[in-house]
């Protein structure tokens, strides 16, 4: 493989499996997979999540660009209108975003985050 490019391909890393931190949690018990395919070490990492049914709080303090792959979620920004993400959307996250994240169908994406 060249030096300046990476495969996306989860098969060629481990698999970190997890779940929301439990005080986050607002409905059913989702577990969550991420293949993380690229970390610079200097904050930029890459790679793929994917998530099974709930709805949890999140806080971003770094950028995320993500590009749904399959699934259904709901983005909710703390006083704002739920956003639906489907397979084919893609979004910006910005720091200082705080509100909910609910997956309706098992959803997988593509993410890019710079801490």
């Amino acid at each position: 493989m060249a030096e300046h490019f990476v495969k996306f391909d989860k098969d060629l890393v481990e698999v970190e499996a997890g779940t929301p931190d439990k005080d986050r949690v607002r409905s059913g018990r989702p577990t969550q997979k991420t293949w993380n395919i690229e970390d610079d070490g200097n904050g930029l990492y890459a790679g793929i999540w994917e998530s099974t049914a709930g709805e949890w709080d999140v806080d971003y303090t770094e950028w995320e660009f993500f590009h749904i792959l399959e699934g259904v979620s709901v983005l909710t920004e703390e006083g704002g209108e739920p956003v639906k993400l489907t397979a084919g959307d893609s979004f910006v996250i910005r720091p200082g975003f705080k509100g909910r994240w609910k997956v309706v169908e098992p959803t997988r994406k593509h993410y890019v985050v710079k801490v």
